[in-house]
Order: C-alpha cells, then structure tokens, then sequence
C-alpha cells in the first residue's frame, strides 16, 4: 500500500504545475490548503455515509478520492508519505499497531527499542447497533 500512495504522491507534485484549467491536481494547488481542506473533509464524510449504509463499493470509490484529496494537503503542507508511516511506525511501537494515541497528556512509556517492546495486540472493532436517545 505505502508504494502506490508514495506512487500517488510523487504523481501529485508532478500534476501541480500543470494548466488548472485541464487538471483537477493543479486546480487545488491554485485554490490552495483551505480549498484542499475543503475537498478533503467532503470526502471523508461520503466515506462514512457510504459505510454507515452498508455500501462498501462506494465506501471503495470514496476512499480512493479520500486517499486522493489527502495526499493532495500532504504535498502542499510538504508533508511526505514516510513522514507519516514514520509517525505510524512509532505509534505502533508505543500502543501496538491498531491503536490510536490519545488526546490527552496522558504520559506515554518510553520504549527502549521497537524490537523489545511488548506491543497489544491487534483487535478488531465489534459491529455495535445505535441506541436511540430518548
């Protein structure tokens, strides 16, 4: 995966001086980050709408555009895939590879090495039904 987001990326920087008028990449780079920002969070929310209904072949189409629009905000924010598979690297080190690290300023153990880490285990998410609210 990380080869054809950093595929993605490298073909990103090359569409972004292109003409606007003929390419969409070079039309968000013209209209800049708030535009991007923009065209980002549209797509993550049709993700969710897509997923919360049950259509996974939209949930598909919508996380392409999504990976997309994101990989467009990371060029111009100079922010480049490896940065963030780094940052993805030390997260795992710390909290094991399915988690996600906390809002708070919860001190966090330092690991000495990744390899000697004692990292959790992955776990998948339960399907859990709504309740409503009365």
């Amino acid at each position: 995966m990380s080869d054809s987001l950093e595929r993605l990326y490298l073909a990103v920087l090359a569409a972004k001086d292109l003409d606007p008028a003929t390419s969409r990449t070079a039309r968000l780079f013209q209209r800049g980050p708030s535009k991007m920002a923009k065209k980002l969070a549209e797509e993550a929310i049709e993700v969710v709408i897509d997923a919360v209904n049950g259509d996974s072949e939209a949930v598909i189409r919508e996380s392409a555009d999504l990976l997309y629009n994101l990989t467009v905000l990371w060029a111009s924010a100079g922010v480049r895939p490896e940065d963030v598979w780094r940052e993805m690297t030390r997260r795992e080190d710390m909290l094991g590879i399915a988690e996600k690290l906390p809002k708070s300023t919860v001190k966090l153990p330092k690991v000495a090495s990744p390899r000697m880490a004692a990292r959790r285990p992955i776990v998948a998410l339960e399907t859990r039904t709504a309740r409503k609210r009365h």
